[in-house]
């Protein structure tokens, strides 16, 4: 939608092709239907969130940029806010919203749309695109044509890769597709009693034979097959790339990071002094959530009916490394389908970085998810959508 915008606010005929029956089907999903449709960091912060290749979007980013994107809505009549983290959603809390004012702009602009309707292919002639073939092999002539057909997730939205497949069937270089910002799935078989849970303010590292990862303080969350939430979502993609090695993944989760094992094991210390006579799952509830309290206690190997008194310092030190090191055994990342953000796609050696076009074919760009790059939650990758459609739009009507 921004790349028919750009190009047809100058003076270029555009038709919009979508083969859903309603525009922004996958847009009206994100930030769970409220939208964070950008991040208000800076430049150089913006780029360190995407897991690679960020240096890539550099060019679309100085053309058009998050204050670039914010104003474009206000402009409109869309107030938007800022929240924690520099999140920046629309007041109105609804991805419709957002949609709205794309859809406007689109009319306003004269922007032919075309609803229900699927490319087949790209016809090229002598290096060059000369138009597209429809399912019912209706042909439509083009001197440019730009796809922004997404990645491979939430396919039940459109997503499916056919707009990768078409740009492999020209010659172009695929980066095998992967899941990003993913749940994980664990070998343990907590789940079936945590599933659910929410661990806030806590801290995880990612390790394997060569590799470690440590996250920022945040949140997880208990699935039915294991863990997902902000911070393992965020780190996700590296997980991913780690479990195609064939090594053992570990996460160890740091349920206070604020303190060290020494000032944990003294606080312990204290309470069992202060409370010898209590039960050590009533000493528990002011450090962990219910949920947690017998499967550590399970954990350790220690008597629940145990009084704070009858507890040695070896037992003691247990409960202190669980609360630091609980340590959980990654199995495998849940499936493509289920990833926020789609890893791979167009190799970027085969898209110039300053126009989006393909250097493979005169007058085919790429914008959105489809190019190769992702990046962390934070509306992030929806800045990377925006940026180069409209690079992209503005591209092709120039040339």
């Amino acid at each position: 939608m921004m790349a028919a915008i750009k190009a047809a606010s100058l003076e270029q005929e555009v038709l919009l092709i979508d083969k859903n029956p309603i525009l922004g089907k996958k847009l009206l999903l994100s930030g769970k239907g409220r939208c964070n449709l950008t991040n208000a960091g800076d430049l150089d912060s913006f780029l360190k969130r995407f897991s690679r290749n960020g240096q890539f979007l550099r060019d679309a980013f100085k053309k058009f940029f998050n204050q670039e994107l914010m104003d474009f809505f206000q402009n409109r009549g869309l107030a938007l806010k800022v929240e924690r983290q520099l999140r920046v959603f629309p007041v109105t809390d609804s991805s419709s919203s957002i949609v709205a004012v794309l859809e406007k702009e689109l009319t306003r602009q004269k922007v032919e749309v075309l609803l229900r309707s699927e490319v087949k292919d790209i016809l090229v002639k002598e290096g060059r695109v000369n138009g597209l073939y429809l399912a019912g092999a209706e042909f439509i002539p083009a001197t440019k044509i730009i796809l922004a057909t997404g990645g491979a997730t939430y396919s039940f939205t459109g997503s499916t890769g056919e707009g990768l497949k078409m740009a492999q069937s020209l010659g172009h270089a695929i980066i095998p597709l992967r899941p990003g910002l993913v749940p994980l799935e664990i070998k343990e078989k907590y789940p079936d009693i945590l599933e659910g849970l929410t661990l806030k303010n806590i801290r995880i590292k990612f390790c394997s034979e060569k590799n470690e990862i440590i996250s920022e303080v945040g949140e997880l969350l208990f699935t039915g097959f294991g863990i997902s939430g902000p911070l393992v979502l965020t780190l996700s993609a590296k997980i991913v790339d780690w479990l195609k090695e064939g090594k053992g993944v570990y996460v160890e989760i740091d349920l206070k990071p604020g303190l060290s094992r020494e000032q944990l094991d003294e606080r312990f210390l204290r309470e069992f002094q202060a409370n010898p006579k209590k039960g050590i799952k009533k000493i528990l509830k002011s450090l962990l959530p219910l949920k947690l309290i017998d499967l550590f206690i399970k954990i350790a190997g220690i008597d629940p009916y145990k009084k704070a008194n009858q507890l040695s310092q070896d037992e003691r030190r247990k409960f202190v490394a669980l609360l630091k090191s609980w340590r959980l055994a990654i199995n495998r990342a849940r499936p493509l389908e289920e990833g926020m953000v789609t890893q791979g796609g167009m190799a970027l050696k085969e898209i110039n970085p300053r126009t989006m076009e393909s250097r493979r074919v005169k007058g085919l760009y790429f914008c959105g998810e489809m190019i190769d790059v992702d990046a962390d939650t934070g509306g992030f990758n929806l800045q990377a959508a925006f940026s180069t459609g409209y690079l992209a739009g503005e591209s092709a009507a120039l040339s």
